[in-house]
């Protein structure tokens, strides 16, 4: 529960599960892109040394792994085999982020609900697609696709990513490799 995992890289994604009134929000906001109330609220990107990037409700910002003990946390070590230059590459590019100043992406759910709902357009496919704000989850996938690495091999737009998503992916993951 929460304790950095020995053989994690940098490069690795964590999910963490996020409880009282913030975690309870969250979870409304991925209820309406049909995801609610999943076991993790949150994702950040692993950049090494106990050392993570996330977007924070004030922005994107370094943390400490520490802050996460005694949290439920997921970890994506050992999901994905990747080269150490594809791993430095997302790393840089979380890097670039936070020297960006990019910030919380609120209006991104509303987005990710409209398109849930079958209520797409091409001005909401860029507006997800927006780099200067994201939620947690769009970062983690932005960065891995910087580094061309393309986490999920459907169709769904650029930013149309969740927490839950990326809990799916590493449960399907398990499940091809059982």
């Amino acid at each position: 529960m929460g304790v950095i995992p020995v053989e994690a890289k940098a490069g690795d994604f964590v999910l963490v599960h996020v409880s009282g009134q913030g975690g309870r929000v969250i979870q409304a906001l991925q209820s309406l892109n049909g995801d609610g109330f999943a076991d993790y609220e949150h994702v950040a990107l692993y950049v090494g040394e106990g050392v993570l990037v996330e977007m924070a409700s004030g922005g994107i910002q370094l943390a400490k792994t520490g802050k996460y003990v005694n949290i439920p946390t997921r970890w994506s070590t050992g999901h994905f085999v990747l080269p150490s230059y594809v791993r430095q590459v997302i790393v840089d590019a979380a890097q670039a982020y936070v020297s960006l100043h990019v910030r919380y992406g609120w209006e991104d759910y509303a987005a990710l609900a409209l398109h849930h709902l079958g209520l797409g357009t091409a001005m909401l496919r860029q507006s997800m697609a927006n780099t200067k704000r994201m939620i947690c989850s769009q970062f983690v996938d932005q960065c891995y696709a910087d580094a061309d690495v393309h986490l999920f091999r459907d169709n769904r737009w650029p930013g149309y990513v969740t927490p839950g998503d990326l809990n799916q992916l590493l449960d399907n993951y398990q499940d091809n490799e059982a």
